[in-house]
Protein backbone atom coordinates (compact mmCIF):
# COMPACT_ATOMS: atom_id res chain seq x y z
CA UNK A 1 0.00 0.00 0.00
CA UNK A 2 1.40 3.30 -1.22
CA UNK A 3 1.38 6.20 0.58
CA UNK A 4 -1.35 7.53 -1.14
CA UNK A 5 -4.01 4.87 -0.45
CA UNK A 6 -3.19 5.45 2.94
CA UNK A 7 -3.60 8.96 3.19
CA UNK A 8 -7.31 8.13 1.91
CA UNK A 9 -8.18 5.59 4.29
CA UNK A 10 -6.82 7.98 6.89
CA UNK A 11 -9.17 10.67 5.38
CA UNK A 12 -11.85 8.70 5.32
CA UNK A 13 -11.47 7.00 8.94
CA UNK A 14 -10.78 10.91 10.50
CA UNK A 15 -14.48 11.70 8.34
CA UNK A 16 -16.16 8.86 9.78
CA UNK A 17 -15.27 9.94 13.59
CA UNK A 18 -16.41 13.22 12.96
CA UNK A 19 -19.91 13.34 14.98
CA UNK A 20 -21.24 16.71 14.09
CA UNK A 21 -20.42 19.19 11.02
CA UNK A 22 -17.95 21.35 12.97
CA UNK A 23 -15.75 18.01 13.51
CA UNK A 24 -16.11 17.42 9.53
CA UNK A 25 -14.61 20.66 8.65
CA UNK A 26 -11.98 20.66 11.17
CA UNK A 27 -10.91 17.45 9.81
CA UNK A 28 -11.27 18.43 6.00
CA UNK A 29 -9.06 21.30 6.95
CA UNK A 30 -6.35 18.36 7.44
CA UNK A 31 -6.66 17.28 4.01
CA UNK A 32 -7.27 19.81 1.42
CA UNK A 33 -6.85 22.95 3.88
CA UNK A 34 -3.96 25.62 3.25
CA UNK A 35 -1.84 23.99 5.37
CA UNK A 36 -3.40 20.18 4.97
CA UNK A 37 -1.61 16.92 3.68
CA UNK A 38 -3.12 16.82 0.34
CA UNK A 39 -2.00 20.28 -0.64
CA UNK A 40 1.51 19.77 1.27
CA UNK A 41 1.85 17.06 -1.50
CA UNK A 42 1.03 19.45 -4.22
CA UNK A 43 3.63 21.98 -3.02
CA UNK A 44 6.51 19.12 -3.23
CA UNK A 45 6.09 18.31 -6.35
CA UNK A 46 8.18 21.34 -7.14
CA UNK A 47 11.48 19.47 -6.97
CA UNK A 48 10.19 16.60 -9.29
CA UNK A 49 10.92 16.47 -12.97
CA UNK A 50 8.86 16.74 -15.37
CA UNK A 51 8.50 13.78 -16.21
CA UNK A 52 7.40 12.59 -12.89
CA UNK A 53 5.59 15.86 -11.84
CA UNK A 54 3.11 14.24 -14.34
CA UNK A 55 2.82 10.94 -12.76
CA UNK A 56 2.51 12.17 -9.79
CA UNK A 57 0.37 15.31 -9.84
CA UNK A 58 -2.63 12.22 -11.82
CA UNK A 59 -2.03 10.34 -8.83
CA UNK A 60 -2.03 13.03 -6.08
CA UNK A 61 -5.12 14.75 -8.29
CA UNK A 62 -6.92 11.12 -7.94
CA UNK A 63 -6.22 11.24 -4.45
CA UNK A 64 -7.81 14.92 -3.27
CA UNK A 65 -11.11 13.55 -5.47
CA UNK A 66 -11.47 10.38 -3.36
CA UNK A 67 -10.90 12.61 -0.25
CA UNK A 68 -13.39 15.08 -1.22
CA UNK A 69 -15.75 12.72 -2.49
CA UNK A 70 -15.54 11.17 1.32
CA UNK A 71 -15.57 14.44 3.14
CA UNK A 72 -19.18 14.68 0.44
CA UNK A 73 -20.78 11.56 1.89
CA UNK A 74 -19.62 12.47 5.22
CA UNK A 75 -21.54 15.53 5.01
CA UNK A 76 -24.60 14.14 3.34
CA UNK A 77 -24.79 11.71 6.10
CA UNK A 78 -24.30 14.11 9.14
CA UNK A 79 -27.29 16.06 7.89
CA UNK A 80 -30.14 13.63 7.40
CA UNK A 81 -28.89 11.82 10.88
CA UNK A 82 -29.63 15.51 12.05
CA UNK A 83 -32.85 15.75 10.19
CA UNK A 84 -34.18 12.19 12.16
CA UNK A 85 -33.22 13.34 15.14
CA UNK A 86 -35.21 16.56 14.65
CA UNK A 87 -37.89 14.82 13.11
CA UNK A 88 -37.74 12.27 16.11
CA UNK A 89 -38.00 15.32 19.00
CA UNK A 90 -40.94 17.19 16.91
CA UNK A 91 -42.92 13.94 16.03
CA UNK A 92 -46.21 14.49 16.48
CA UNK A 93 -49.15 11.64 17.74
CA UNK A 94 -51.42 11.47 14.38
CA UNK A 95 -53.86 9.72 16.95
CA UNK A 96 -54.84 12.72 19.14
CA UNK A 97 -57.73 14.50 19.00
CA UNK A 98 -57.50 17.60 17.19
CA UNK A 99 -57.23 20.69 19.27
CA UNK A 100 -59.66 23.70 18.45
CA UNK A 101 -58.91 26.91 18.86
CA UNK A 102 -61.37 28.70 21.98
CA UNK A 103 -65.04 30.49 20.58
CA UNK A 104 -65.07 33.71 21.96
CA UNK A 105 -68.32 35.03 23.68
CA UNK A 106 -70.36 38.42 24.63
CA UNK A 107 -69.18 40.03 27.52
CA UNK A 108 -71.35 39.87 30.69
CA UNK A 109 -72.25 43.72 30.39
CA UNK A 110 -73.12 43.47 26.70
CA UNK A 111 -75.02 40.61 27.08
CA UNK A 112 -76.45 42.76 29.67
CA UNK A 113 -77.03 45.56 27.59
CA UNK A 114 -78.45 43.37 24.89
CA UNK A 115 -81.20 41.69 26.96
CA UNK A 116 -81.81 45.50 27.97
CA UNK A 117 -82.62 46.64 24.08
CA UNK A 118 -84.94 43.45 23.93
CA UNK A 119 -86.68 43.74 26.51
CA UNK A 120 -87.51 47.52 26.13
CA UNK A 121 -87.70 47.31 22.46
CA UNK A 122 -90.80 44.98 22.74
CA UNK A 123 -92.32 47.19 25.09
CA UNK A 124 -92.36 49.76 21.71
CA UNK A 125 -88.67 51.73 22.73
CA UNK A 126 -86.50 52.46 20.29
CA UNK A 127 -82.44 52.56 20.72
CA UNK A 128 -80.66 56.22 20.06
CA UNK A 129 -76.93 56.27 19.42
CA UNK A 130 -74.75 59.31 19.99
CA UNK A 131 -70.95 60.63 20.31
CA UNK A 132 -69.29 59.79 23.29
CA UNK A 133 -67.24 63.48 22.68
CA UNK A 134 -70.56 66.16 24.09
CA UNK A 135 -70.54 69.92 24.52
CA UNK A 136 -71.28 70.99 27.71
CA UNK A 137 -74.53 72.54 26.45
CA UNK A 138 -76.06 68.73 25.63
CA UNK A 139 -74.79 67.37 28.57
CA UNK A 140 -75.97 69.93 31.18
CA UNK A 141 -77.50 73.24 30.08
CA UNK A 142 -80.44 70.92 27.53
CA UNK A 143 -80.61 69.32 30.84
CA UNK A 144 -81.42 72.01 33.27
CA UNK A 145 -78.78 71.75 34.97
CA UNK A 146 -77.03 75.49 36.28
CA UNK A 147 -73.53 76.93 35.70
CA UNK A 148 -72.28 75.85 39.24
CA UNK A 149 -73.78 72.24 39.11
CA UNK A 150 -70.80 70.10 41.22
CA UNK A 151 -71.10 68.18 37.85
CA UNK A 152 -69.57 70.70 35.52
CA UNK A 153 -66.17 70.70 37.96
CA UNK A 154 -63.37 68.81 36.41
CA UNK A 155 -63.59 66.71 40.03
CA UNK A 156 -66.03 64.41 38.49
CA UNK A 157 -66.22 65.38 34.69
CA UNK A 158 -63.51 64.79 32.00
CA UNK A 159 -63.34 68.03 30.21
CA UNK A 160 -61.06 68.17 25.90
CA UNK A 161 -58.76 70.60 25.36
CA UNK A 162 -60.85 71.56 22.36
CA UNK A 163 -64.18 73.21 21.83
CA UNK A 164 -67.07 72.78 19.13
CA UNK A 165 -68.10 75.24 16.55
CA UNK A 166 -69.85 77.47 18.08
CA UNK A 167 -66.85 77.81 20.97
CA UNK A 168 -68.42 75.94 23.52
CA UNK A 169 -66.39 73.14 25.66
CA UNK A 170 -66.26 69.82 24.84
CA UNK A 171 -66.09 66.71 27.54
CA UNK A 172 -66.15 63.21 27.86
CA UNK A 173 -70.02 62.48 28.20
CA UNK A 174 -70.88 61.68 32.01
CA UNK A 175 -74.03 60.20 31.04
CA UNK A 176 -75.98 59.32 27.92
CA UNK A 177 -78.99 62.04 28.75
CA UNK A 178 -77.79 64.13 25.62
CA UNK A 179 -78.78 61.24 23.41
CA UNK A 180 -82.26 61.64 24.44
CA UNK A 181 -81.87 65.12 23.91
CA UNK A 182 -80.41 64.61 20.19
CA UNK A 183 -83.17 62.14 19.64
CA UNK A 184 -86.27 64.24 21.07
CA UNK A 185 -85.04 67.28 19.10
CA UNK A 186 -84.62 65.27 15.65
CA UNK A 187 -87.91 63.86 16.15
CA UNK A 188 -89.51 67.15 16.63
CA UNK A 189 -87.96 68.48 13.58
CA UNK A 190 -88.60 65.44 11.29
CA UNK A 191 -92.50 65.71 12.61
CA UNK A 192 -92.69 69.47 12.72
CA UNK A 193 -96.09 69.13 10.77
CA UNK A 194 -97.67 66.18 12.51
CA UNK A 195 -100.58 67.66 14.97
CA UNK A 196 -100.04 65.72 17.03
CA UNK A 197 -96.54 64.91 17.50
CA UNK A 198 -96.03 60.62 17.79
CA UNK A 199 -94.99 59.72 21.09
CA UNK A 200 -91.58 59.84 21.92
CA UNK A 201 -90.00 56.34 23.31
CA UNK A 202 -86.45 55.53 22.87
CA UNK A 203 -83.26 54.05 25.60
CA UNK A 204 -80.17 55.31 25.27
CA UNK A 205 -77.60 52.40 25.69
CA UNK A 206 -73.90 53.79 26.10
CA UNK A 207 -70.63 53.92 27.57
CA UNK A 208 -70.29 57.10 29.70
CA UNK A 209 -66.81 58.32 31.83
CA UNK A 210 -66.60 60.39 35.37
CA UNK A 211 -63.60 61.15 37.80
CA UNK A 212 -64.20 57.62 39.52
CA UNK A 213 -62.69 54.60 40.89
CA UNK A 214 -63.43 52.08 43.37
CA UNK A 215 -64.96 48.64 44.13
CA UNK A 216 -68.62 49.71 42.56
CA UNK A 217 -67.45 52.80 40.49
CA UNK A 218 -65.10 52.78 37.16
CA UNK A 219 -64.15 56.06 35.17
CA UNK A 220 -65.78 54.57 32.13
CA UNK A 221 -68.68 52.89 32.62
CA UNK A 222 -72.13 51.67 31.10
CA UNK A 223 -75.55 53.98 31.49
CA UNK A 224 -78.85 53.20 29.86
CA UNK A 225 -81.05 56.35 29.97
CA UNK A 226 -84.98 56.25 29.10
CA UNK A 227 -87.33 58.80 27.40
CA UNK A 228 -90.94 58.66 27.23
CA UNK A 229 -93.04 61.90 25.96
CA UNK A 230 -96.38 62.36 25.06
CA UNK A 231 -99.85 64.40 25.44
CA UNK A 232 -100.87 62.12 28.73
CA UNK A 233 -97.79 59.99 29.81
CA UNK A 234 -97.56 59.64 33.61
CA UNK A 235 -95.74 58.35 37.13
CA UNK A 236 -98.65 55.18 36.63
CA UNK A 237 -96.38 54.31 33.43
CA UNK A 238 -93.39 54.70 34.87
CA UNK A 239 -93.94 52.11 37.23
CA UNK A 240 -95.31 50.13 34.79
CA UNK A 241 -92.68 49.74 32.77
CA UNK A 242 -89.93 49.36 35.59
CA UNK A 243 -92.25 46.62 37.36
CA UNK A 244 -92.66 45.01 33.72
CA UNK A 245 -88.95 45.34 32.74
CA UNK A 246 -87.30 44.37 36.16
CA UNK A 247 -89.21 41.36 36.66
CA UNK A 248 -88.27 40.62 33.36
CA UNK A 249 -84.83 40.93 33.48
CA UNK A 250 -84.47 39.30 36.79
CA UNK A 251 -87.00 36.40 35.50
CA UNK A 252 -88.77 36.25 38.52
CA UNK A 253 -91.87 38.06 39.68
CA UNK A 254 -91.12 37.66 43.39
CA UNK A 255 -89.67 41.15 43.15
CA UNK A 256 -90.69 44.04 44.98
CA UNK A 257 -90.39 48.29 43.47
CA UNK A 258 -90.03 51.35 45.81
CA UNK A 259 -90.26 54.87 44.70
CA UNK A 260 -87.76 57.11 46.66
CA UNK A 261 -88.45 60.88 46.16
CA UNK A 262 -85.28 62.21 45.29
CA UNK A 263 -83.73 65.23 43.04
CA UNK A 264 -82.43 65.69 40.02
CA UNK A 265 -82.33 68.72 38.16
CA UNK A 266 -83.76 67.40 34.42
CA UNK A 267 -87.08 65.38 36.29
CA UNK A 268 -89.94 66.93 38.74
CA UNK A 269 -90.71 65.13 40.75
CA UNK A 270 -88.29 62.61 41.01
CA UNK A 271 -88.00 59.63 42.32
CA UNK A 272 -85.08 57.12 43.46
CA UNK A 273 -86.08 53.11 42.04
CA UNK A 274 -85.42 50.35 44.49
CA UNK A 275 -85.78 46.71 44.18
CA UNK A 276 -86.08 43.97 46.70
CA UNK A 277 -86.01 40.14 46.08
CA UNK A 278 -87.80 37.73 47.52
CA UNK A 279 -85.53 34.95 47.06
CA UNK A 280 -81.98 34.66 46.88
CA UNK A 281 -78.88 36.17 49.06
CA UNK A 282 -80.46 39.72 48.37
CA UNK A 283 -83.37 38.61 50.50
CA UNK A 284 -85.03 41.14 51.88
CA UNK A 285 -82.39 44.14 50.94
CA UNK A 286 -83.43 47.41 49.05
CA UNK A 287 -80.84 47.61 46.39
CA UNK A 288 -80.82 50.97 44.46
CA UNK A 289 -81.06 49.98 40.59
CA UNK A 290 -82.08 53.67 38.86
CA UNK A 291 -83.15 57.24 38.96
CA UNK A 292 -86.09 58.57 37.33
CA UNK A 293 -88.86 61.13 37.31
CA UNK A 294 -91.58 63.51 35.09
CA UNK A 295 -89.23 64.96 32.47
CA UNK A 296 -88.83 68.80 33.75
CA UNK A 297 -90.64 71.79 31.30
CA UNK A 298 -87.09 73.38 30.59
CA UNK A 299 -85.87 70.28 29.45
CA UNK A 300 -89.17 69.28 27.14
CA UNK A 301 -88.96 72.96 25.65
CA UNK A 302 -85.11 72.06 25.19
CA UNK A 303 -86.24 69.37 23.36
CA UNK A 304 -88.11 71.58 21.04
CA UNK A 305 -91.51 71.04 22.02
CA UNK A 306 -94.00 72.40 24.27
CA UNK A 307 -94.19 71.44 28.00
CA UNK A 308 -98.11 72.92 28.07
CA UNK A 309 -98.87 69.89 25.93
CA UNK A 310 -96.13 67.35 26.34
CA UNK A 311 -95.31 65.47 29.09
CA UNK A 312 -94.07 62.30 29.77
CA UNK A 313 -91.22 60.71 32.24
CA UNK A 314 -87.03 59.88 32.24
CA UNK A 315 -84.99 57.44 33.96
CA UNK A 316 -81.08 56.15 33.80
CA UNK A 317 -79.79 52.91 35.09
CA UNK A 318 -76.45 51.45 35.50
CA UNK A 319 -75.92 48.14 33.23
CA UNK A 320 -72.73 46.81 34.94
CA UNK A 321 -74.38 46.99 38.36
CA UNK A 322 -77.36 45.24 36.80
CA UNK A 323 -75.04 43.03 35.73
CA UNK A 324 -73.79 42.64 39.05
CA UNK A 325 -76.61 41.92 40.60
CA UNK A 326 -77.67 39.41 38.07
CA UNK A 327 -74.30 37.16 38.12
CA UNK A 328 -73.38 37.57 41.79
CA UNK A 329 -70.32 39.61 41.13
CA UNK A 330 -69.15 42.13 43.80
CA UNK A 331 -66.38 44.25 42.56
CA UNK A 332 -67.40 46.37 39.20
CA UNK A 333 -63.32 46.37 38.54
CA UNK A 334 -63.48 43.08 37.23
CA UNK A 335 -65.68 43.53 34.45
CA UNK A 336 -62.93 45.59 32.93
CA UNK A 337 -59.81 43.85 33.90
CA UNK A 338 -59.55 41.75 31.18
CA UNK A 339 -59.13 38.38 32.74
CA UNK A 340 -60.28 35.63 30.96
CA UNK A 341 -60.47 33.47 34.03
CA UNK A 342 -63.49 35.71 35.08
CA UNK A 343 -64.97 36.53 31.58
CA UNK A 344 -64.74 32.95 30.58
CA UNK A 345 -67.05 31.72 33.07
CA UNK A 346 -70.07 34.27 31.38
CA UNK A 347 -69.99 32.23 28.47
Amino acid sequence: MNDLEELVQAAVADFAAAGTPAQLEDAKARYTGKSGRVTELLKGMAALSAEEKKTRGAAINETKRYIESALTERRQALAEAQLEAQLRAEALDVTLPGRQAGQGGLHPVSRTLERIEQIFGSMGFDVADGPEIETDWYSFTALNNPENHPARSMQDTFYVDMQDEAGRPLCLRPHTSPMQVRYARQHAATHAATDPLPEIRVIAPGRTYRVDSDATHSPMFHQCEGLWIGENVSFKDLKAVFSDFFRTFFETDDLQLRFRPSFFPFTEPSAEVDIAFAQGPLKGRWLEVAGSGQVHPNVVRNFGLDPERYIGFAFGMGPDRLTMLRYGVNDLRLFFDGDLRFLSQFQ
